[in-house]
């Protein structure tokens, strides 16, 4: 056994505590922290005040990296990623930091000595719900990857008071809370009110010519809104590299008008502030097509300028910078269309508020901004009509008008006679009720254009963006997302990350490829029956959640066959329904037949508008109801629907799948990112050639993977030829029993017409084709059955699919972003010292 030398552990001991890291410095700093800052002692102190005490401790050993970082940053001239996103998905704080500040087990050994639970401390946190789903949960991954490659960047935001709501489940309907997620403060966050920008909305433009005889123009706005910073430390893994998440409060410019108050308009005194702050009061589901189409232009505007702004203030800053020189220490990437309004503001910015001249101001424009696509919806290519955005953004829509003159007159002189594509390529869409195209702004004030997957980019290039792609073939790249494991794997899975470092080290955390290493242990039995256990234990652990937040119990050695996502059509849990009920039926027909146990769990908000994917989720929970009360299906199957499903159920979730559900209809998700936190923990895919899907299946081995329906150019070929989902209905015998059994009522009281939407859905229009997929679903389900009663064979396949998943790490996603698109470099930080003296703080 190797003995330490007790001076080195002194020594040791000595650092941690210069370095703030030590045991009992750490309980000091949560000492301190629960009296100085709640303002409480331990006898009085709750849960939540203990973990705001130890979020604080966190906090403090963030700062000293997060100054050194801007020190640098500052110092260095470097090149600044800004990441513009509508949404922020980063999910709770605490355990990331610790896992990134490499100091879990000295914090552990610190709370636990101190008399708490730090897995209770842990739970405590308050996810912010500042994201509907995958595209807020992306740039969170890109967030830490760009920390922990060391890669100076910014992410900008919106601070939204009320994040996505909370769901809860009453009589199988989803039902919407109020998500008060700031309600008992947010340790993590730095209100920076000294960071504060004016945003005009409304009012009438003004021309006039300036000094030099240019012409100009004045915007006139009807209303001034404050955007207030509030930033919160990105730390990178077990890097010194603290970047900044900075999100934007809306505030009025002056909180109460004294004039309206002394002649006794009391509400009016008051108003300003009530409407300015509107702005970042709640975020919107994005789902809905009507309601709140005016605050959401807003939102977007809001955000977008204020960052802007920032940006512009920073580079300004630094000792000889002009703004002719923006776009070299500024790389701004759109993520989707909802801060495509940035390529407008921007030229505001140079033309208005910096008098530039046209032709300057656009060469800045598009080297500074790259625009990344995540649908292939044509309905999901955001659009504001002309008559709203010109009311909220009459500079920006004359801009905009401008700037498609321009461009359509370059397209004309390419090919002056084809007017269907110049209709195409047109910022104004002039059909019927006339709107702006922000994908098309993107797509011209952007010198980069990115899909994420290598499907979706293909199939951006042939349909929604061809006419773009045909002009400017050079502005294209794929860039397919990733996750951060760090996240998904060493926080969510701590067991399964324990067995791959004991066995090839821990470097794979920040380099996933390294995990091909794991190859080599396929064969190797204990190695295998280690694996097992650790997948069964996650799977009790979930089962032990499941029934104390349901009531429903589970047998952990079934397959647990987990689809979580956003609930819509598309992405066709209601196909999953399906084949439960499938099975459901052959029960029923044969009370002793044999079939491999399962365990159904669903997970997934529907937005509050969106009454059809309301009401799968009603659906899934009626047959759940059902299936789990009948003594004839005795323990062979179970469906569950956990309410609301977010970052820190994800992290319950993934670890324990053994089946990773991705059935949407080949050829409408962009990417995916379950499909690789499943994977990334061991569980099997069974999916469509959809999105991210198809490079999973190239990376694992089409051998690991569960492979059924239509590919994409046969959707289009069917939908061409005339698909009739009633044909598919009356051929097949199975199906028409499942779809008749619905409609009877067995799963709805005997009210034959709660379902009959649906149905109707189904049967007559089936926009996404679940009849054409059924049978290839239900048989690809029955070779999952197969593969699952050879428990040997599915934990090789389980160790391929981790060893064989490193492409999908966000650290090779933002490596390419940095290469292809940004030309941004890294730069390692080192910590500075601070010291106190008579004189004040001296570095």
């Amino acid at each position: 056994m190797t003995t330490i030398d007790p001076s080195t552990v002194a020594t040791l001991q000595i650092e941690d505590d210069r370095t703030g890291l030590g045991i009992e410095t750490l309980r000091r700093a949560m000492a301190d922290n629960l009296f100085y800052i709640q303002g409480k002692y331990p006898e009085i102190a709750t849960k939540n005040d203990f973990y705001m005490a130890l979020a604080y401790t966190v906090r403090d050993r963030l700062l000293k990296r997060w100054i050194s970082t801007t020190r640098s940053y500052v110092k260095n001239d470097v090149k600044v990623v800004c990441y513009l996103s509508a949404e922020f998905l980063m999910g709770p704080q605490l355990g990331n930091n610790l896992i990134n500040l490499d100091i879990y087990e000295q914090v552990h050994k610190a709370v636990t000595e101190s008399g708490l639970n730090i897995e209770e401390l842990i739970e405590q946190e308050e996810e912010p719900g500042l994201g509907n789903g995958g595209l807020g949960r992306l740039a969170a991954c890109y967030m830490d990857s760009l920390a922990s490659l060391e890669i100076p960047a910014i992410g900008y935001g919106i601070r939204y008071e009320f994040g996505i709501f909370d769901q809860e489940i009453r009589d199988g309907w989803q039902v919407e809370i109020t998500d008060k997620w700031l309600q008992w403060g947010n340790p993590w966050e730095i209100h920076r009110p000294e960071l504060a920008y004016e945003v005009k909305l409304g009012g009438h433009t003004e021309p006039y010519t300036d000094q030099y005889g240019n012409y100009r123009v004045r915007w006139i706005p009807d209303q001034v809104v404050k955007g207030i910073a509030y930033d919160t430390p990105i730390l990178g893994y077990k890097v010194n590299t603290t970047n900044i998440l900075r999100l934007w409060k809306a505030e009025a410019p002056e909180s109460f008008d004294f004039q309206s108050f002394n002649v006794g308009d009391y509400y009016g005194a008051v108003n300003k502030k009530v409407v300015s702050e509107n702005i970042s009061k709640v975020l919107y589901p994005n789902d809905e097509q009507v309601q709140g189409k005016q605050l959401r232009l807003e939102q977007q505007y809001f955000f977008v300028s204020c960052s802007l702004q920032n940006m512009i203030r920073i580079h300004l800053d630094r000792p000889g910078k002009s703004l002719a020189t923006f776009h070299e220490n500024f790389a701004v990437q759109l993520n989707d269309t909802h801060p495509a309004i940035g390529v407008a503001e921007l030229m505001r910015l140079l033309l208005d508020e910096h008098q530039f001249a046209w032709e300057q101001a656009w060469d800045i424009t598009q080297k500074t901004f790259g625009y990344t696509n995540h649908t292939l919806l044509p309905e999901a290519l955001e659009k504001w009509s002309i008559n709203l955005f010109g009311k909220l953004l009459p500079r920006h829509l004359e801009i905009i008008y401008e700037i498609n003159r321009r461009f359509l007159d370059q397209v004309r002189l390419q090919d002056p006679y084809d007017q269907g594509k110049i209709a195409r390529l047109s910022l104004i869409d002039e059909t019927g009720d006339r709107y702006v195209r922000m994908a098309n702004l993107a797509c011209v004030g952007s010198h980069a254009i990115n899909g994420v997957a290598a499907l979706h980019t293909e199939l951006l290039k042939q349909t929604v963006l061809r006419d773009f792609y045909q002009l400017w073939p050079e502005k294209f790249s794929n860039k397919t997302n990733g996750v951060t494991p760090r996240r998904w794997i060493v926080l969510s899975n701590p067991g399964l990350t324990s067995l791959i470092s004991s066995k090839i080290g821990d470097n794979w955390i920040k380099h996933l490829e390294d995990l091909r290493q794991l190859e080599s242990f396929v064969e190797d039995s204990n190695f295998r029956q280690q694996w097992r256990q650790i997948k069964l234990e996650n799977k009790r652990n979930l089962a032990k959640y499941i029934q104390k937040k349901t009531g429903i119990v589970i047998n952990p050695e079934s397959l647990f066959d987990i689809q979580v996502k956003r609930i819509h059509e598309y992405k066709r849990q209601h196909l999953n329904v399906l084949h439960i009920i499938t099975l459901y039926n052959r029960i029923k027909h044969n009370p002793d037949l044999e079939i491999t146990p399962r365990t159904f769990i669903f997970g997934g908000k529907a937005a509050p508008g969106y009454y059809m994917a309301k009401l799968i989720i009603k659906l899934i929970n009626s047959v759940a109801e059902v299936v789990n009360a009948d003594p004839c299906v005795r323990d062979r199957m179970k469906v569950v629907f956990l309410p609301d499903y977010n970052v820190t159920l994800g992290q319950r979730v993934y670890p324990a799948a053994d089946l990773s559900e991705q059935i949407s209809t080949a050829g409408l998700e962009a990417s995916g990112t379950g499909n690789m936190k499943f994977s990334m923990n061991g569980a099997l895919t069974i999916g469509t050639l959809d999105g991210a899907n198809v490079e999973i299946r190239q990376e694992v081995g089409e051998e690991n993977f569960f492979l059924f329906g239509l590919r994409t150019e046969e959707v289009y070929a069917l939908k061409t030829q005339g698909y009739n989902p009633w044909s598919y209905y009356n051929s097949n015998p199975q199906l028409k029993e499942v779809i008749d059994l619905i409609a009877s009522g067995i799963f709805s009281h005997g009210d034959t017409g709660l379902f009959r939407p649906l149905l109707d859905s189904l049967l007559h229009h089936d926009p996404f084709m679940l009849l054409a997929d059924y049978q290839s679903y239900i048989d690809c389900q029955e070779q999952v059955s197969q593969a699952y009663r050879n428990q040997d064979n599915w934990t090789r396949m389980s160790i391929l699919n981790v060893a064989r998943i490193g492409k999908f790490s966000s650290d090779r996603s933002i490596q390419e972003y940095c290469q292809d698109i940004w030309q941004a470099k890294s730069l390692t930080i080192e910590l500075e010292e601070y010291v106190q003296s008579k004189a004040g703080l001296k570095v």
